[in-house]
C-alpha cells in the first residue's frame, strides 16, 4: 500500500512495546511479537531548529512493526503495520500497511 502518515492511538506495555491500537474507528490487538528499530528522519523538514544536545531524539525515530488482529471481528486475518512514535510528544503515527500481508478478501457473489 505504500508509505503514508496517519494518527493512531496506541496502548503500550510498561516497556514501551505496543499492545493495542485504535485506527480508523476499529480496535486492534497485537497478536505477534513486535519488532523495533530506529530510523533516520529528515529533521530539517519538520523542525526549524535543532536544539543543542538533542541529536538522538531528533535524528533517530522509533519504528515498530506490529502484526494486529481486529478485536471486534471473528475473522482470523491479521494486518502487518509499521508504526512510529514521536519522541517529544509520544504521539503515534501509522507509516505503512504491508501489501503482501493484507487479508485476502473473498470475491463478492454476482
Amino acid at each position: 500500500m505504500g508509505m503514508f502518515s496517519e494518527s493512531v492511538d496506541v496502548v503500550c506495555a510498561p516497556s514501551g512495546q505496543p499492545l493495542e491500537l485504535d485506527w480508523a474507528g476499529r480496535h486492534y490487538t497485537v497478536c505477534a511479537e513486535p519488532v523495533r528499530w530506529y530510523g533516520r528522519r529528515q529533521w530539517w523538514a519538520e523542525e526549524q531548529r535543532a536544539p543543542l544536545g538533542s541529536g538522538p531524539g531528533l535524528v533517530d525515530h522509533e519504528i515498530w512493526r506490529v502484526q494486529v488482529r481486529r478485536t471486534d471481528s471473528a475473522e482470523p486475518d491479521s494486518l502487518t503495520l509499521d508504526l512510529t512514535r514521536h519522541v517529544g510528544s509520544g504521539r503515534w503515527r501509522l507509516l505503512r500497511i504491508h501489501d503482501g500481508l493484507l487479508p485476502v478478501r473473498k470475491p463478492e457473489s454476482a
